[in-house]
Order: C-alpha cells, then sequence, then structure tokens
C-alpha cells in the first residue's frame, strides 16, 4: 500500500458476542464480554462511520462477533445507508438467524453477505462450532440466493483432519450456484488457538486438491469486494473459487481496511492493537473536527503497521471483527 493511499474499507465489529463457539475462535472461551454501557449506540456508531467516510471510506462491513444477534439490526443498516457518501455496506454472519433476516436486510439497503460456513455435514458442524445449527445456516444461505444477494461469498477455514475432505464437495457449490467460495488458511490468533497451528491446509494445497478432482482452474477477475481474495473459476461454473493466504501469503503491503470494534476502538492493522479510542470523541456529544482529525492521522500511520504479522498474537476475533 502505498503511503498516500486512503484506507477505503472499514470493518466494524458491532457486538462481541457470538452465538457460536467455533474451535478457532472459541469466543466463550475468551473470558468476559463488553457491559451494554461499554458498547457504542447505534446513533453513535452512525455518527462515527459518517465521519470516516467524509476522511475517505467507501465501503462498511458489519461483523461481530455475530451480527444478526443484535435488537433491532435492521435500524442500523438503515442508518448507515442513509450516510451520503457510503457506497456499500456489506455484512458477515454466521448464518445461524440469516433465514429470518436475509429478504429485510436486503429490503433495509444490506448491499452484500458473507456467510462463514466451514463444513456441509451436520455432525462435523456441531464439533466445529459447538452448535447443532448446520440446517438453519443453509437456509439462511438460500434466503440470501432468494432475496437477491451478490456475490454471496462462503468463507471456509480449512483445517487439517477436521474438514479438508470437503474441498470438492465446497468447490462445486460453484457449479451450482452463482456464488464465491473463499478458502481461508488458518492461522492462530491467541494462545488458545494455538493447538491448532499444525492444521494449516495452505491455498497451494486446495488448488492442487481441486484440480485434481474437477479440472483446471481458471484465474478471473473482477469479483466485486475490497479484500486479499485471489479468484478462479472451474470450467462452465456459475460462482467463483477465492483463496486467502492469511498464513503463507503476505498481502499487507496492499491492505486497504481498518478496524473498529464495538466499544469504539480503532486499529490499523488486525496485528496492531488499538490505536485510537473513538468513545470519548462521540459521548456525550460528538466532537466531529477532532475525531475527523485523529482518523486522518490513522490513515497516516497506516503503511508502517503493513508489514509483518506478530509470531504470537493475542487477539480476540470475536471482539474486533472476523
Amino acid at each position: 500500500m502505498e503511503n498516500n493511499l486512503i484506507p477505503e474499507y472499514l470493518r466494524i465489529s458491532i457486538t462481541d458476542w457470538c452465538n457460536l463457539n467455533c474451535i478457532y475462535c472459541t469466543p466463550l472461551e475468551k473470558g468476559q464480554c463488553l457491559s451494554h454501557g461499554d458498547v457504542l449506540r447505534y446513533e453513535e456508531i452512525k455518527e462515527a462511520v459518517a465521519v470516516f467516510v467524509k476522511a475517505g471510506v467507501k465501503n462498511v462491513r458489519l461483523t461481530g462477533g455475530e451480527p444478526l444477534i443484535k435488537k433491532d439490526i435492521l435500524s442500523l443498516v438503515r442508518m448507515l445507508k442513509s450516510i451520503k457518501g457510503l457506497e456499500e455496506l456489506s455484512m458477515t454472519t454466521n448464518g445461524v438467524l440469516l433465514g429470518q433476516y436475509a429478504a429485510m436486510l436486503k429490503d433495509a439497503g444490506l448491499e452484500r453477505i458473507n456467510i462463514s460456513l466451514d463444513t456441509l455435514k451436520r455432525e462435523r458442524f456441531l464439533a466445529i462450532t459447538g452448535k447443532d445449527s448446520f440446517d438453519q445456516v443453509w437456509k439462511g444461505f438460500l434466503a440470501s440466493l432468494e432475496s437477491g444477494f451478490n456475490p454471496i461469498k462462503l468463507n471456509i477455514v480449512m483445517m487439517r483432519g477436521v474438514n479438508d475432505d470437503e474441498i470438492a464437495d465446497f468447490s462445486r457449490l460453484t457449479l451450482r450456484y452463482p456464488i464465491s467460495v473463499r478458502f481461508i488458511e488458518f492461522f492462530h490468533t491467541n494462545p488458545r488457538t494455538k493447538k491448532l497451528i499444525d492444521s494449516l491446509v495452505t491455498s497451494d494445497m486446495v488448488k492442487k486438491e481441486i484440480q485434481n478432482k474437477l479440472g483446471e482452474l481458471i484465474p478471473v477477475s473482477g469479483v466485486i469486494g475490497s479484500g486479499p481474495a485471489k479468484y478462479y473459476k472451474l470450467k462452465a461454473a456459475l460462482g467463483a473459487i477465492g483463496f486467502i493466504n492469511g498464513a503463507t501469503g503476505n498481502f499487507c503491503s496492499d491492505c486497504n481496511r481498518l478496524r473498529m470494534d464495538c466499544a469504539g476502538r480503532i486499529s490499523p492493522c488486525l496485528f496492531s492493537g488499538a490505536v485510537l479510542d473513538v468513545r470519548p470523541l462521540l459521548r456525550p456529544n460528538l466532537e466531529e473536527d477532532k475525531l475527523l482529525s485523529e482518523i486522518k492521522k490513522i490513515f497516516t500511520i497506516k503503511p508502517q503497521y503493513n508489514k509483518n504479522k506478530i509470531a504470537d498474537p493475542k487477539i480476540e476475533m470475536s471482539s474486533i471483527g472476523g
């Protein structure tokens, strides 16, 4: 990323609570979640996003935790869509509640959906997430298709001995549906997840498996999104297959994103830690000029973080946003 490139993509974790307990995230084991008073109100999130947009941000993604467990989530979507200059509003969800919300989210103005889904097998879903909710997630996926979200992206964290026998099954979904299936390399984010460090299945390994079983992968461009995935497609496929090399690759120099957690703490990099707390600039009253100035400072210092990952991180993905 060039020093003069303004980050245009903001990920906002609107809650640090989740209704699943995936083995590579384990939010139920992280300890205490934030209290209600510590979490930004919807009006404060809107105020912060409006200032980010003035600074140059164009795309916002709502994450968690699980964003759909938030009360009256549709109101937040409508509020953010009303911000002049915001070009795209999207969401990452585990899909458990998506079946009941998909159509309403689309009507409220949400434009894109990413669904985290690491297996297509019901019993394995229970083992990975701690909940017997596969049927609800699949219902949410189908509801998203019916509601007109485009593209829908399925995010799969590939893990050796856990779900690496489903590579071809996930890839075949792109032959049937106009979706993007994205294979994400596992990397440990805190001491609890270090136990899975030998589970890494690299993107090169996944590509080889797909090509051996399903044929040539053809590079493609133009897939909608602001992330680091590199996309390919199978012959005659309706959708695309993406690869995110978080462990074996280094796309930090091209990173255009910032993160804000549900308490209003801004991180220029997943591994940087928070460098700005915007809550004091929102309560009791918005200090817009000062907040705009501080955000522009983060834009300036972001390149210094876009270098190398921390060897032994202590990140709670359910807090900072997956």
